[in-house]
């Protein structure tokens, strides 16, 4: 809204010359506020477009725009306008008690995208938390990821223990009906090869070799990282698979709009024609009612129910 009033500025004093009673017209000094407010939100919609998508991984994308506006609140602290501050500051604040504590999944997340991997998180962390705090928060998600590969390493080396008894017994099956213990020798080599392959892993898992170095990307807008780990599974059998697990859970599954707004939900087709007067009783019937009763929540069974007493209630009165 401040957006479009700020395209049309030139358009209230006008007003206000054939209108008499329009005695609310900006000032000069407000269309500055309004215009420097719009360049400080338009950083939070591009943020809530990034990660309200939904045809793209959105789980390691979250932590780099939480950085970005955590930077840009900071700069907006320390900037010479007054109101901004006063502003920022609330923001601020909300965000420090929301972000306090390290919110594991985001950061694994994060982690597991080639182009960030742990060097980010020891980057962005001072920035987002206190430096006291960032430490312990980095040891927790290193803590985190080793524990939950070593929960994929271990399903995987279950896995393989029931197809090596599997394979034995198909063998013995074999060597029985045929007399031959041809395969004998080949079975002894594979589990050779296993039992090498696990002390190898022993010695240094795959997360300790993804986790060297970061991958650089030209065009970040055209990576997928989960292609990226299709494309590596050969190399990361385990870690792929965890990466996959963690990657494949979207931020969130609600869209921008619908988180922010409730007029669909108030106002819908079926109602579009309704008063600005009679919404308003509607919305504060519907809250005395689920005050009254204690409904904290609506179910969609009985929302239609609800919704009928509360009209009809009101009609009546």
């Amino acid at each position: 809204m401040l957006s479009a009033a700020l395209e049309f500025k030139d358009v209230f004093p006008r007003y206000q010359q054939r209108d008499p009673t329009y005695i609310y017209l900006p000032s000069v000094e407000d269309w500055k506020k309004v215009a420097e407010v719009c360049l400080f939100l338009e950083e939070f919609n591009q943020v809530t477009q990034i990660i309200s998508g939904s045809e793209y991984p959105t789980s390691n994308l979250f932590l780099f725009e939480l950085y970005v506006i955590k930077r840009l609140l900071n700069e907006k602290m320390m900037g010479e306008e007054d109101f901004m501050k006063s502003m920022v500051k609330k923001m601020k604040d909300k965000f420090d008690k929301y972000w306090g504590n390290c919110n594991l999944l985001i950061s694994m997340a994060a982690v597991l995208d080639p182009r960030y991997k742990i060097q980010f998180i020891e980057w962005c962390f001072p920035l987002v938390y206190s430096r006291a705090d960032s430490i312990e928060h980095i040891s927790s998600v290193r803590e985190a990821l080793h524990m939950l590969y070593n929960e994929y390493l271990e399903a995987h080396r279950a896995n393989n223990v029931e197809a090596q008894d599997e394979n034995i017994k198909e063998s013995s099956s074999s060597t029985s009906s045929t007399g031959l213990g041809k395969s004998r020798g080949k079975d002894e080599f594979r589990n050779y090869i296993r039992n090498i392959e696990i002390v190898f892993e022993q010695v240094r898992s795959e997360l300790d070799v993804y986790l060297e170095g970061v991958m650089s990307c030209e065009d970040d807008s055209v990576f997928n990282v989960l292609e990226w780990w299709k494309m590596n599974t050969l190399k990361f059998r385990i870690l792929s698979k965890m990466a996959c697990d963690i990657l494949s859970i979207p931020i969130t599954t609600v869209a921008s709009e619908s988180a922010f707004s409730a007029g669909s939900r108030v106002i819908d087709q079926y109602r579009a024609s309704l008063g600005a007067d009679t919404t308003q009783v509607l919305l504060c019937g519907e809250d005395w009612f689920r005050a009254f009763y204690g409904i904290k929540r609506k179910r969609k069974d009985k929302e239609d129910t609800k919704e009928f007493i509360i009209v009809h209630t009101l009609k009546s009165y």
